[in-house]
């Protein structure tokens, strides 16, 4: 017994020297990921919090003071812009992802069918989802020229008049919400997925059982389908909120305000009117909304979403 007290002491010594390897190891790899949440994440997180309680400008840093929550208090009660800003973004946030969700799930449905080439046309409504946004926003600002774009053009073949589109108060939101669509094979792919993961029985049971085609779509496709609509409407919801490039590069947030977003509006405070504390407060009060809406989605989730092997909610 006390010739094997040493052997087993050793072996013990491997174990922990082997598994500090590992650990440091594991350390290393995740190093520069944690560094660059440091750095570039967390760091600049806590600076613009802290900006965000005082006056700072850009151009002359020296004259920077502790305003406490002046910057919040105009936002939230004096400033009108802000209240415009949120209104659209709302609004267009709120048209954009139900097009999104719908649409997308409507051509899922046309791409779950079997048939010759459905490879090509399920990559080919994908393609645009990749393409920069830039480059989209400058396609659609030729096809809403309302003298040469190509909108107007269908329309007047259809024997229809043209319409305004991007120049105008009243259709700019609409016209953008068109635009948004460009990107739907994004989700459209989420709900192929969802859709080849339905069990094939439970329509073919419902069927027999004399179910019509609409009855399964509504009573076993789209309650299995409520995981990726909760996806979806998580993902376009942050993502719609945070709308930019469309906006400034094709209608600067005009004509008269219509379609300036918040993110627009911050960065006008940051780098055109260099009041710095101010974009900062904008931008945290746009966290603590976005925080709250995902929360409150995430909090209904359990009366709509069904998961197959948990049942409803998780």
């Amino acid at each position: 017994m006390a010739a094997t007290t040493p052997a087993l002491r050793r072996v013990g010594q491997r174990l922990r020297s082997s598994r500090g390897r590992e650990a440091l190891a594991a350390y290393l790899f995740v190093s520069p990921w944690v560094i660059g949440f440091l750095l570039f994440i967390l760091g600049p997180m806590i600076a613009s919090f802290a900006a965000s309680f005082s006056d700072y400008a850009v151009l002359h840093p020296e004259q920077t003071g502790w305003v406490g929550w002046a910057n919040y208090q105009r936002a939230l009660f004096e400033d009108p812009i802000f209240r415009q800003a949120l209104k659209v973004t709302v609004s267009y946030s709120v048209l954009a992802v139900l097009a999104d969700l719908v649409i997308g799930f409507l051509l899922a449905l046309l791409l779950n069918v079997s048939f010759r080439g459905v490879t090509f046309f399920r990559t080919l409504y994908y393609m645009p989802a990749v393409i920069s946004g830039v480059v989209v926003s400058l396609m659609f600002l030729w096809i809403f020229n309302p003298r040469f774009g190509l909108a107007n053009y269908v329309l007047r073949l259809a024997g229809l008049p043209g319409l305004p589109w991007v120049y105008s108060p009243r259709w700019v939101l609409p016209s953008l919400v068109i635009m948004s669509l460009w990107g739907v094979g994004r989700s459209t792919l989420i709900y192929l997925a969802s859709l080849q993961s339905i069990p094939t029985h439970l329509s073919e049971a419902a069927a027999i059982d004399g179910a019509g085609a609409l009855q399964r779509l509504l009573r076993i496709t789209l309650p299995l389908v409520t995981p990726a609509i909760f996806f979806n409407l998580v993902l376009g919801l942050i993502d719609r909120l945070q709308t930019f490039t469309e906006a400034f590069v094709v209608t600067q947030g005009g004509p008269d305000n219509a379609s300036l977003f918040y993110v627009l509006y911050l960065y006008r405070n940051a780098f055109t009117y260099f009041k710095m504390g101010y974009a900062a407060a904008l931008a945290w009060i746009l966290f603590l909304i976005t925080l709250a809406l995902t929360l409150l989605i995430f909090r209904s989730a359990t009366r709509w979403v069904y998961y197959q092997d948990e049942g409803r909610g998780g």
